[in-house]
């Protein structure tokens, strides 16, 4: 391992050594730039934690928030891998070869894989004596066989160590694809980390903390923090889940009510919006008990992920690392409507049914068939989430809580979809600490204010290669809340979703639907569709979106679905 290690770090010597910069002003010393520190977390809603509304246990959040900066109306793609490529290069995920998921659809937007004509965050600030580490979900790649290929692994896209997943869901207790730099290993088999119970979002936060203490404090550090938590399966640790024992017996309703009250006490949202429909009829439920677990497990989940960040802010001030490290909190898309594991009618077999798997045994799967102690992965409302051997999501009825008060869900392209919470920290540079930031932002952003704040230059080229040019602004302005002079509109398709962000104007649709347009400043929650009142500004956006379509690989539209045969 250590004579691989020794490869890839002579590898990316040579990659920086291959950058032709863009010329930059004089850059910070090294003991002025910034440690950078980026959290995500994944299939999460605008409203769920406490500083952006919601009811659930985020006091590490919290107090970033409240000594920071939180942004109302920053924007991710509407799902996790386009959102991840974007977040990563600065670009729209078509232009990294992202526009879908992780398999190759026969176009350019779409191959699956980082392409080679961008480059990531960590690329960019390696070659500026950054070092770069990685904790949690990877899933830029079609590449996911431990036998390789390879070369769009963390460590060959600019990061000195990773401890993760390859792919993009599985179990939180028995990750399929966990990773430790170039090698996939079991978790009850790693020589490294031993815990008493292992379960994945604590190990991506212990290994968080170790990248931290372990960092050789003579240069600043780049640490990238991708959570699963809360994507699918509903997993969590037991005394976390007890925390929330009956907190939603009552149903969606009052969730709902209560976090719309405290949206606008936050002076998050405009009280004068309507708030998007309700959807699920709690007296209609059929297994209420059920269905209040999986919101209290959904909880829980998001509970532990907050304290895994407190001891990541811990382990930032022990080493005396804390007023100089930039920390960013946000999400990868809206809350997810997904129905995974919830027909079904498993029941708990009284013993194993089907043959053990060896704790050495390295899994790739998703959704597994089994545990490894032998039993069939269990679904459905005869079984309560939150063990290791079940497998729910928590549906549509809670992720339209979690969105609150916004339309639609993860994969969509209206405001449930695309809207996160943004948390910026940085002690001393964050001048109204506390303060909200109203202009739109968006997932583009995070590259160009990464290279403002190291004084690094991003490169034209690598070897014979041209990079592509960021696509979005610095969000440094915002620290002294200052405009961002954004010049350009924002876009977005996936699966034939499409919208753009003209200042307060958006035009959105569905796939294969008309365009909806509506007043961001009067409307955000998008009740009022004023198509056919302004039909000239539709004509105009839209043919803004077309041009953008055209230069960012996102043709043909529905390319997603693959090149006919």
């Amino acid at each position: 391992m250590q004579l691989y290690r020794l490869c890839v770090a002579a590898w990316c010597s040579v990659f920086v050594g291959m950058l032709v910069l863009v010329p930059a002003s004089a850059a910070p010393s090294s003991a002025d730039r910034p440690n950078i520190v980026l959290i995500m977390s994944d299939d999460m809603g605008f409203s769920d934690i406490g500083c952006y509304g919601g009811e659930i246990h985020t006091p590490n959040l919290d107090r970033l928030a409240a000594g920071g900066l939180r942004f109302t109306q920053f924007y991710n793609t509407g799902r996790c891998c386009p959102t991840r490529a974007s977040l990563l290069t600065g670009l729209y995920p078509h232009q990294a070869g992202m526009g879908w998921m992780t398999s190759d659809r026969g176009h350019e937007g779409y191959r699956g894989d980082l392409n080679r004509r961008c480059v990531t965050i960590a690329e960019v600030l390696k070659s500026a004596g950054y070092a770069t580490y990685m904790a949690g979900k990877w899933h830029v790649t079609k590449g996911t066989k431990p036998q390789g290929p390879k070369d769009n692994w963390p460590l060959q896209r600019g990061f000195d160590r990773f401890y993760g997943t390859i792919t993009g869901a599985g179990s939180f207790f028995d990750p399929g694809t966990l990773t430790r730099d170039n090698t996939m290993i079991s978790p009850f088999a790693d020589p490294e980390y031993k815990p008493k119970t292992f379960y994945y979002t604590n190990a991506i936060s212990d290994h968080a903390v170790r990248f931290i203490r372990e960092h050789d404090s003579s240069k600043p550090f780049f640490l990238y923090v991708a959570y699963t938590c809360a994507h699918w399966p509903m997993h969590a640790l037991p005394e976390d889940i007890a925390k929330y024992k009956g907190k939603y017996s009552t149903g969606y309703a009052p969730i709902r009510a209560a976090r719309l009250a405290k949206l606008k006490q936050l002076k998050l949202i405009d009280p004068n919006w309507q708030m998007a429909p309700q959807v699920g009829n709690w007296d209609k439920v059929e297994h209420k008990e059920w269905e209040a677990r999986c919101m209290e497990v959904y909880a829980a989940m998001i509970d532990n992920m907050d304290q895994g960040i407190g001891r990541i802010v811990a382990e930032l001030k022990r080493n005396n690392q804390f007023d100089n490290t930039l920390i960013f909190f946000l999400q990868d898309n809206g809350g997810c409507q997904e129905g995974v594991g919830r027909s079904g009618k498993s029941k708990r077999p009284a013993k194993p049914v089907w043959p053990k798997i060896a704790p050495d045994a390295v899994r790739l799967d998703v959704i597994p068939k089994q545990n490894r102690a032998g039993v069939p992965t269990l679904m459905g409302p005869n079984v309560m989430p939150g063990p290791e051997d079940t497998y729910i999501a928590y549906g549509i009825n809670w992720a339209n809580v979690s969105n609150t008060p916004f339309r639609e869900y993860k994969h969509f392209v209206h405001e449930g979809g695309i809207s996160t919470p943004l948390i910026i920290h940085w002690p001393g540079r964050i001048k109204r600490p506390g303060a909200l930031f109203h202009e739109p932002g968006h997932l583009i952003d995070i590259m160009a204010t990464c290279v403002d704040v190291a004084g690094v230059a991003y490169p034209e080229k690598v070897g014979d290669q041209r990079i592509q040019p960021m696509e979005g602004v610095s969000l440094v302005p915002a620290f002294s809340g200052q405009s961002l002079a954004r010049k350009t509109p924002l876009f977005w398709e996936h699966e034939g979703n499409r919208a753009v962000r003209s200042g307060r104007w958006k035009l959105v649709a569905k796939a294969n639907r008309p365009w909806e347009l509506y007043d961001m400043v009067k409307d955000r929650t998008e009740m009022h569709n004023l198509a056919t009142k302004y039909p000239e500004r539709v004509k105009e956006l839209a043919s803004t979106w077309q041009e953008w379509a055209e230069r960012a690989s996102v043709l043909p539209l529905g390319a997603w679905r693959g090149k006919k045969k």
